[in-house]
């Protein structure tokens, strides 16, 4: 999964030559205030980075998903942005190491996706996160990150290796998903190690396509 803001950043992604079917972009609203969304995931899918509360607080959002919310607000909530990112087809977390940890919101949050026929990718952010269990249990189709994130360190030559354990982890546990960012040096690390996955004996899915 490629977090993608803008036009401009999708088709950087396009360009480097991957069939727009195994490509899944993940964007926020927060990012444009638009319904640039729907033009983005032409040709792929697309889920909704959906900002929630960190531990601290540290970087909040204007809107974000924050534990004590009451049901009805976190489903106004996710109403709202799905208004302004159209045709998403799942949600992945933003941030989220306080909000995802938080059974009850969890357990509110989840229903709501399930009725608009979403699926979820679990970013986990924190090692205390309930948000995969929740969406099981709702019977929401969902997964989780399985891999280190891709890009924490934004230079190719570590990106290069995170994409490696990533390739690595697909073969040994099966499937993989990984997510990362359109930094200039993921872009370039994506370009040079992904021809390789298919040498490696893994093929490039669709997050929708491992979700459960």
């Amino acid at each position: 999964m490629i977090s993608a803001a803008t036009r401009a950043v999708a088709q950087a992604v396009f360009a480097l030559g991957f069939s727009p079917h195994h490509l899944s972009f993940a964007q926020s609203r927060t990012l444009d205030g638009n319904r640039r969304g729907k033009r983005i995931a032409a040709g792929s899918r697309s889920c909704f980075t959906f900002p929630m509360q960190s531990v601290a607080n540290e970087t909040p959002e204007a809107q974000e998903l924050r534990p004590g919310m009451p049901a009805q607000e976190v489903a106004q909530e996710v109403d709202q942005f799905l208004q302004n990112v159209p045709d998403v087809t799942g949600v992945n977390n933003h941030q989220g190491s306080q909000a995802t940890a938080d059974a009850a919101l969890m357990d509110e949050l989840m229903p709501v996706l399930r009725d608009h026929h979403l699926f979820y990718v679990d970013s986990r952010t924190t090692a205390a996160t309930v948000a995969y269990e929740a969406a099981q249990d709702f019977g929401v189709p969902s997964a989780f990150r399985n891999v280190p994130f891709l890009d924490d360190v934004a230079e190719a030559g570590a990106v290069r290796k995170q994409l490696q354990l990533a390739l690595r982890g697909a073969r040994e546990k099966r499937e993989a998903v990984a997510i990362g960012h359109p930094h200039p040096a993921t872009l370039q690390a994506l370009r040079e190690v992904l021809p390789q996955a298919q040498a490696q004996g893994v093929r490039l899915v669709l997050a929708s396509e491992l979700v459960h």
